[in-house]
């Protein structure tokens, strides 16, 4: 079921364009990945389907509600890049507080929420108090006190550690597969949009691929074979006329179809061989070969 819609969107600020014509299509339970540069459009996107900023031409929807129905935000949790909680309030009151405000007068300090993202430990805490990945973890668990939706999260790990960011992501997906919350997400870390149902690639404003991750990489992110030999001509000889090739003075690099293939060559030639390598393809091919250009 499609839950958001968004057609033709477009946001100029002056003369400046910064989206362009986006379409977008999203269904209930699905986590969707906006990758892109810095200044690609990003941000400004994910602020007009939240109803911060309107567009200047086109249509959003959630279901049959607009952003300037009074009911539009109550279907979103928003987890900007800075956090809008009250640094001077502990981490109890902030979320209290937030409960209060969507009308839970039962909300109560071992909510399920607090448990799963482990904030019982740091209630009475001062929010400016708190590290980075606390903070995130409040930012987030506060952002689905009213049982949103859709959950949109602006770049929602930059800074944080890799156990940071894999606690917060394993407690949002088991969130997602128990309530089918639907996730929003911009990010710098790539590998973070692997797990994403579909894909959204922007890049000056535009949207420049939209598929699934398995659709981008098999046609933006060829598997790579890496071969260590003191004879390349005489491999080279030997590999597919359709395959990639980067040859070196005392090596191979091949994008080869799939590990099957690697292995099928590798058989063929391992009396030519010092060393291997086998690297499937990865979302950082998908964006290089997308954008070309790394991560601005």
């Amino acid at each position: 079921m499609t839950l958001l819609t968004a057609t033709g969107i477009t946001k100029k600020f002056g003369q400046q364009t910064a989206v362009d014509q986006i379409d977008l299509q999203v269904a209930a339970g699905q986590l969707i990945a906006f990758l892109g540069p810095n200044g690609a459009g990003k941000s400004t996107t994910i602020n007009m389907l939240t109803g911060t900023i309107p567009p200047t031409t086109g249509q959003i929807k959630v279901g049959d509600l607009t952003p300037q129905d009074r009911q539009y935000q109550h279907q979103l949790g928003v987890v900007f890049q800075k956090s809008v909680l009250d640094g001077q309030l502990t981490v109890w009151q902030n979320l209290n507080s937030r409960a209060q405000m969507s009308g839970q007068q039962d909300f109560k300090q071992d909510n399920p929420l607090i448990v799963a993202f482990g904030l019982s430990a740091i209630l009475n805490q001062r929010y400016q108090t708190l590290s980075g990945g606390q903070r995130r973890r409040v930012d987030i668990a506060r952002a689905l006190i009213h049982h949103p939706a859709i959950l949109f999260l602006d770049e929602p790990s930059t800074g944080l550690d890799i156990q940071t960011r894999t606690i917060i992501w394993q407690t949002l997906e088991r969130l997602r597969q128990a309530h089918g919350l639907t996730i929003i997400l911009t990010t710098h870390y790539l590998e973070e949009a692997e797990a994403a149902d579909f894909v959204y690639v922007i890049d000056h404003g535009h949207i420049i691929a939209a598929d699934t991750v398995s659709r981008l990489k098999s046609q933006y992110a060829q598997n790579q074979l890496m071969i260590e030999t003191p004879h390349p001509k005489v491999v080279l000889e030997q590999a597919q006329p359709d395959w990639r090739v980067i040859e070196g003075q005392h090596s191979v690099q091949l994008a080869v179809d799939d590990e099957q293939a690697a292995i099928a060559f590798l058989h063929q030639i391992q009396s030519l061989v010092t060393h291997f390598e086998f690297r499937q393809g990865t979302m950082d091919d998908i964006f290089m070969a997308l954008t070309g250009k790394e991560i601005r």
